[in-house]
């Protein structure tokens, strides 16, 4: 007699049903400006003053008034010299002021000459110029404000803050930020076949045992996404030692993330463990690699909530893959991050896929010199070296051949690590 397999979930459907569990952390921090890269923004940062805060000088030049300059040629006495830093004395007609970049205009100038298009004509105190342009109001004057006026919301609540975004926050004044806190996040991998690199030297590694890459990657990933990462270890495949680590890990974090030990074997002891400490679903999601995911909770025992549970795939690919399409989101939406989706490009495949899988793909490719994608020639979720050859995947839905020429979706890793 055989039993009908539940259908596969689609990964939108599955992203969708896992982001409406998660909701924002509570509070927020106070870290130094200098501090904040990679923070995410707890509150709005609302202007209390003009940027700039008056006019300057983008030029290293002569203030002039623009109606003093009739035509090419025509001269005028320099009669103040403004550093940045520095304040002048009202223009007045027939004057011209020589002026360095972010100085303040004088009053009454209402143009920058740049110093290449005017000639020194006398040597004296207060030397005449010649100007070889006739000047137009307003050129090489940075307003005030016209960068940010005061008032203005110049950095939104649920921001990323990079180096632009502190740049941006000092021109205002702040030495202090007030951001989303960290998730705190709980690594381990199951498994009596891992062995951790330089525990054990290649050529003496024991019959059916593989090195942990998983670890490795997941853990740089995680800080990478701005997350405090415990690092447990590996757990041995007995059901109390899962208990106990599990249990021990919801007490301190908000995420419990795993690889590996999450389907229905005899030595696969996460399902039962998380079951016994909370809830757990396990989905079979429409996608390639990466059909495998777990998402539960586990109930804290010293503290009030539960802590968010995520089993990952064990092959290295397919953890890979489900954790940018899947953790990812629900790790920055954990920092009330607002753009939880990095921009697809379409460019031409430069290769063919005549066959057609019934779920959707996620083809590792690159870019070529030609702005085409090349195709990573071996696509199993075992063959880490098609992550480390691609900077992307080409987004293939389910039952769908590409044709040489085809505009496939191209996710570029670069904005999903950004």
């Amino acid at each position: 007699m055989s039993t009908a397999r539940s259908p596969l979930m689609p990964l939108d459907q599955a992203l969708q049903t896992l982001l409406a569990q998660i909701e924002p952390l509570p509070g927020s921090q106070e870290v130094a400006t200098f501090d904040a890269d990679g923070r995410v923004l707890a509150r709005d940062v609302v202007s209390s003053l003009q940027v700039p805060a008056f006019d300057n000088s983008s030029m290293d030049g002569y203030a002039v008034r623009s109606a003093d300059i009739a035509q090419v040629g025509d001269q005028l006495q320099v009669t103040q010299r403004i550093p940045a830093g520095h304040h002048g004395q009202a223009l007045q007609p027939g004057q011209a002021a020589r002026i360095f970049t972010g100085a303040p205009v004088p009053a009454g100038a209402d143009a920058i000459v740049m110093q290449e298009q005017a000639e020194v004509v006398s040597d004296e105190v207060q030397p005449w110029v010649r100007f070889m342009v006739k000047p137009e109001a307003g050129q090489w004057i940075r307003q005030s404000g016209e960068d940010i006026r005061q008032g203005e919301t110049a950095l939104r609540r649920g921001q990323k803050l990079g180096p632009a975004e502190l740049g941006l926050a000092a021109s205002l004044g702040l030495a202090h930020l007030q951001v989303m806190p960290r998730p705190r996040v709980a690594l381990f991998s199951t498994g009596d076949e891992l062995v951790m690199p330089g525990d054990v030297p290649p050529d003496q590694m024991p019959a059916g045992s593989i090195y942990n890459s998983n670890r490795f990657f997941l853990r740089a990933l995680l800080h990478r996404f701005g997350c405090e990462v415990s690092d447990l270890g590996i757990v041995a495949d007995r059901r109390d030692a899962t208990v106990a680590a599990l249990k021990t890990a919801a007490d301190h974090h908000d995420l419990i993330l795993t690889s590996g030990g999450v389907s229905v074997g005899e030595e696969d002891h996460v399902k039962p463990a998380v079951q016994s400490l909370g809830a757990l679903a396990l989905w079979q999601i429409g996608m390639k690699p990466g059909k495998p995911f777990a998402y539960g909770h586990i109930n804290r025992a010293t503290t009030p909530g539960a802590a968010h549970f995520v089993g990952l795939p064990g092959n290295p690919v397919s953890s890979y893959m489900t954790f940018l399409l899947l953790v990812r989101p629900l790790i920055l939406k954990l920092q009330g991050v607002d753009q939880l989706t990095p921009p697809c490009l379409k460019l031409p495949a430069h290769f063919e896929l005549p066959k057609a899988d019934k779920r959707r793909e996620f083809l590792r490719a690159r870019r070529n010199a030609q702005g085409g994608l090349d195709l990573f020639p071996n696509q199993s979720s075992g063959v880490l070296t098609s992550v480390v050859w691609g900077d992307g995947v080409v987004d293939n839905p389910a039952g769908q051949t590409i044709a040489r020429g085809d505009l496939v979706d191209f996710w570029p890793f670069s904005e999903w690590l950004a």
